[in-house]
């Protein structure tokens, strides 16, 4: 019952997060509001977890070299693994994690409050293809963003790397 609510609550806001209006004002708006929903849940909760699953991004910065997290919806690829996409809402430039996952492709995640090492592998060819399949599963429509963008948004595996026990405990 549960899994046919969220699915049905999707298909009534996916189309809402393709209009003007939820591109122009989310960009600063999910930010801001995801920063105080994490810090309020201590890291357990995200806004856009309520009907996606998500996570945050701890990536290290490609010009920089600072620390930088990102909040983002992913989707489960059936194998442990985690798809992001950087549709940056539709606007015309890549977002800055991309780059940075580029740059730096071991991050971290943190998903329901725990962090884990991650490996990037940015999909192409018929790996794209696939994810993106994925993701409109998951999100009708996910993909209009890169349509209307005019860009190839990037897609990222994030492959979970197993930590060894005594890594673990230092």
């Amino acid at each position: 019952m549960a899994s046919f609510v969220v699915r049905t609550v999707r298909r009534c806001i996916a189309p809402l997060t393709r209009t003007r209006i939820f591109r122009s004002l989310a960009p600063r708006v999910m930010p801001r509001a995801e920063r105080v929903i994490r810090k309020i849940s201590g890291g357990r909760a995200q806004l856009s977890g309520l009907l996606v699953p998500s996570l945050v991004l701890h990536t290290v910065g490609a010009k920089s070299g600072l620390p930088r997290d990102t909040e983002l919806m992913y989707t489960p690829d059936g194998r442990g693994n985690a798809i992001v996409a950087g549709t940056s809402f539709a606007r015309d430039k890549h977002p800055a994690w991309t780059y940075n996952l580029l740059a730096h492709p071991d991050a971290e995640i943190t998903v329901r409050g725990r962090r884990m090492p991650v490996r990037a592998e940015r999909l192409l060819g018929p790996d794209r293809e696939f994810a993106w399949q994925l993701i409109e599963a998951q999100w009708p429509g996910y993909r209009a963003y890169e349509r209307e963008s005019g860009r190839e948004v990037r897609l990222f595996r994030l492959r979970l790397v197993p930590q060894h026990p005594a890594a673990a405990r230092t």
